[in-house]
């Protein structure tokens, strides 16, 4: 069982920036990818960003140049930097860890991002 916590969410006016985090409570080297997604209230899930584990990342387009996917194997955490943020941004984010079985997907509680205008 992989319990995801995530922090750093709140409120920020547009153009501002925020670093969300994700503790893992095991070693995420063996994850085979993790992300973050977000979903706004009456909207789906998206995926906004991914690592994998070889590094590799992808984002939505809707984030690119404004979003920075990283991880710290040392510290099991994940992390978004978020810059220039909209108010479209606006959505409960969540940290998700997929392991190496079909069925090993995991994801932490959510945490509140709030983009004012």
């Amino acid at each position: 069982q992989v319990q995801l916590v995530e922090s750093g969410g709140g409120l920020v006016q547009a153009g501002g920036s925020l670093r969300l985090s994700c503790a893992a409570s095991v070693s995420i080297f063996s994850a085979n990818v993790m992300a973050w997604y977000r979903q706004a209230p009456g909207k789906q899930r998206e995926l906004v960003a991914s690592i994998t584990s070889r590094s590799s990342t992808d984002y939505a387009d809707s984030v690119k140049g404004r979003f920075s996917i990283s991880r710290d194997i040392t510290k099991n955490a994940l992390f978004l930097r978020m810059n220039s943020l909209k108010p479209e941004d606006t959505a409960v984010y969540y940290c998700f860890y997929k392991g190496q079985s079909i069925t090993d997907d995991y994801w932490g509680q959510g945490t509140q991002v709030t983009v004012s205008s």
